[in-house]
C-alpha cells in the first residue's frame, strides 16, 4: 500500500508539473526575442531614413510628399517588419526550453513555440510604440507652440512656405505677423474641405495682404488665389501620404504577427533537431519535383 501510494503521489506531481510546463510562458525567450526584433527594426528604419524613404521631415520646408515615395517608403517599412519580427520570433523559438507535450498531440510543441513567437512580437511593437511616444512627447515640447508666446497653428509647419509667400513684400517695416500667421494658416487649412475658402475669408486674406505688403489689389488677389490653390495641394498630398503610411503601418504590424509565428515555430524545430513543417516546406518541394521533371 505504501509502494502504491507513493507511485500515485509521483503520478500526482507528474500531471501537475506538466500542466505546468503546458501553459507555462518562459519570459527570457519572449524579452530576448522582442529586444532583438525591435533593435534590428531600428536600424533598419533608421538606414530607410538616411537613403530618402520617408514621408515627413523636421524642415518646415520640406516639400517631398509624393504617392510614390509614400508607397516605397511603406513598402520598405513592411520589408523590414517582416525581417526584424521573423529575427524575433526565430530567437523566442529557437532558445525556449522544450517541454514535455501532452500524449496525442504532436504539435503542442510547435503550437507554444509559435505562442513565443507571437508574445516576442506584441513586447516589440509595445516597444517601438513607447518609443514613439517619447519621440512625439520630446518633438511637441519643442515645437513653436511650445516654444513661442505667439499663437502657432497646425498650418505653420505645413504651410510655412505657402504663408512666406502670402505676405511676401520687398520692403516691410519691423512688425510681428505671428497672429497674422496663425489667422491666415486656419483659413488656408479651409481650402482641403468641400467647400474650400469662403468668399469671406478670401476677401479678408486680400486685405490683409493689401495692407502688409503695399500690393494693389488686382496683385493681392491673385496671389492670394495661388496661395490656396498651393495651399490645398499640399495639404492633400500630406493627407494622401498619412493614409499611406498608416495603411504600411498596420500591414507591417499584422504582416510582422504572421511571421513572428512561423519563425518561432522554425526556430523549436532547429532547436530540436527536427525538419520543417509540412507547410513551410511544401513550396520547396513543388520548386524541387518541377525542377526534377525530365525536359521532353
Amino acid at each position: 500500500m505504501a509502494i502504491e501510494a507513493l507511485v500515485q503521489e509521483d503520478v500526482i506531481e507528474s500531471r501537475v508539473q506538466a500542466g505546468e510546463d503546458r501553459w507555462g510562458v518562459q519570459w527570457s525567450s519572449i524579452v530576448a526575442g522582442a529586444f532583438a526584433a525591435a533593435a534590428l527594426s531600428f536600424i533598419l528604419i533608421s538606414f530607410g531614413v538616411a537613403i530618402g524613404l520617408g514621408v515627413s521631415s523636421t524642415s518646415p520646408t520640406w516639400r517631398d510628399a509624393s504617392a510614390a515615395l509614400a508607397l516605397l517608403s511603406g513598402l520598405y517599412l513592411i520589408l523590414q517588419a517582416a525581417a526584424s519580427f521573423s529575427l524575433g520570433g526565430y530567437i523566442a523559438g529557437r532558445i525556449r526550453r522544450p517541454a514535455v507535450s501532452p500524449a496525442g498531440m504532436d504539435d503542442e510543441g510547435e503550437r507554444r513555440d509559435g505562442l513565443h513567437g507571437l508574445m516576442s512580437w506584441a513586447l516589440a511593437v509595445l516597444i517601438g510604440g513607447a518609443f514613439l511616444a517619447l519621440l512625439g512627447a520630446a518633438a511637441i515640447d519643442r515645437s513653436p507652440a511650445r516654444t513661442s508666446t505667439g499663437a502657432a497653428t497646425a498650418a505653420e509647419p505645413m504651410l510655412s512656405y505657402e504663408l512666406d509667400k502670402l505676405f511676401r513684400a520687398p520692403r516691410r517695416p519691423p512688425t510681428d505677423l505671428r497672429e497674422t500667421r496663425a489667422e491666415a494658416g486656419r483659413i488656408l487649412m479651409t481650402s482641403s474641405s468641400h467647400s474650400g475658402v469662403s468668399t469671406d475669408d478670401r476677401a479678408y486674406l486680400v486685405q490683409q495682404v493689401a495692407a502688409l505688403t503695399g500690393l494693389p489689389a488686382p496683385d493681392s488677389e491673385r496671389r492670394v488665389d495661388a496661395v490656396i490653390a498651393d495651399s490645398r495641394t499640399a495639404i492633400n498630398r500630406a493627407r494622401r501620404s498619412s493614409i499611406i503610411l498608416a495603411f504600411s503601418v498596420a500591414a507591417a504590424t499584422l504582416i510582422g504577427a504572421v511571421v513572428a509565428w512561423a519563425a518561432a515555430a522554425a526556430g523549436g524545430r532547429h532547436r530540436d533537431g527536427e525538419p520543417l513543417p509540412d507547410w513551410m516546406t511544401s513550396s520547396d518541394r513543388f520548386h524541387r519535383g518541377r525542377r526534377a521533371m525530365p525536359v521532353p
